[in-house]
């Protein structure tokens, strides 16, 4: 069942348009993140969702009541800012209960309110402590807790980890996911940081330029990205996009990569991309991700096309579970993962694992996907 609607969404400030024709759905209990460049506009569709800015054409809906008229404070709406607006001079069961206060609500069942958020978000310790004495992971959790305890149909987050260190961010990416779990709640959640929204959405909007440019699952946007923006944004390391030429042989169709001061590289086509074939002599963008290119010891054994082939390592970098060496093709740097023992060095000759399975072609003039 759909939940929430936005519906050919425009938003213009004078002549300047921001956000230019948004239509997405999510479903009741799910946990949509849009995430882009700073400037792509997905703040600002958060903020025409919570009632912060008037929309310029289309329609929200919550339950399938439209609510772009509607007053913020009548849309039963709550948001998470990336700043903490903690009242200094309140205590955090204080801060929490500030918002149950101004509405009339019984002391008893504020407090009640406040002892069952504290729990769900273990801060209960830290009910009377003011906001200064507090980490900055726990004044994130205050800010969650008195969004939380409004009970609201639809909750907001507008990059609420971008103020945090990247050991609190994974702690409060953790307690992020488990409030999504434990409450039920529907929520929309504003970030950059595409390790976020793969790790914490049921659905993802890319945004670029006001414009969703791929909408899905996480696994449909990292397996199947659309174009070449969503390909390259999506994925830490990054997609390896290569310029390359699909020629046609006798056994089927490859893919020829430039190697320098060498033979061009010929990567197999996997026949499941025949399509490909109206490419012939012609040029494309080649994507594969890291884990997709590795040392044949490591590779995918469900895969049905793996091509093994020799290339000579410019750097080799440890990190622990993996190991990352980088190699060129196609005139480029080409990123390979592989297993954290693999034995390769710099400057000498390996053999990798190419996982054509994974494999995606893109066109380089469109830039959308084409097999």
């Amino acid at each position: 069942m759909t939940f929430l609607k936005i519906t050919g969404l425009r938003k213009r400030f004078g002549a300047l348009e921001i956000l230019k024709g948004i239509d997405l759905e999510l479903e009741k209990g799910g946990f949509l993140v849009l995430v882009g460049p700073s400037g792509c506009g997905k703040s600002t569709l958060l903020n025409t969702i919570a009632g912060l800015e008037t929309i310029t054409e289309g329609d929200i809906r919550v339950e399938e009541r439209s609510i772009a008229d509607l007053h913020p404070s009548k849309r039963d709406i709550a948001m998470v800012f990336q700043s903490y607006a903690l009242y200094p001079n309140m205590t955090v069961a204080g801060n929490i209960a500030f918002g149950m206060e101004m509405r009339g609500v019984p002391a008893a069942e504020r407090k009640q309110a406040i002892d069952k958020v504290a729990k769900v978000l273990q801060i209960g310790h830290l009910l009377e402590r003011k906001p200064s004495q507090l980490s900055g992971g726990q004044r994130q959790r205050v800010a969650m807790g008195r969004a939380l305890v409004r009970d609201p149909k639809l909750f907001l987050f507008d990059e609420p980890l971008s103020n945090l260190d990247a050991k609190l961010r994974v702690d409060m990416r953790t307690e992020i996911k488990r409030l999504h779990q434990t409450t039920g709640k529907t929520i929309v959640y504003v970030t950059h940081d595409q390790i976020e929204a793969m790790t914490l959405a049921t659905k993802i909007a890319v945004m670029r330029d006001g414009e969703v440019q791929q909408f899905g699952t996480p696994a449909e946007i990292y397996n199947n990205p659309a174009n070449l923006f969503v390909a390259d944004f999506m994925g830490s390391p990054a997609m390896n996009l290569l310029a390359g030429t699909i020629v046609k042989e006798q056994n089927g169709l490859v893919v020829s990569l430039e190697r320098a001061g060498g033979e061009a590289m010929k990567l197999p086509v996997s026949p499941a991309m025949m399509s490909l074939s109206n490419y012939a002599n012609r040029n494309v963008i080649f994507g594969i991700r890291p884990e997709a290119l590795t040392d044949p010891e490591g590779a995918d054994r469900n895969a049905r096309f793996v091509s093994e082939n020799d290339c000579l390592i410019d750097v080799v970098e440890p990190a622990g579970s993996d190991t990352f060496a980088v190699t060129k093709l196609g005139g480029k740097e080409v990123v390979a993962r592989l297993r954290a023992d693999a034995r390769i060095r710099a400057g000498e000759t390996a053999r990798l694992a190419f996982n054509l399975d994974k494999a995606v072609f893109f066109d380089p003039e469109s830039q959308v996907r084409i097999a």
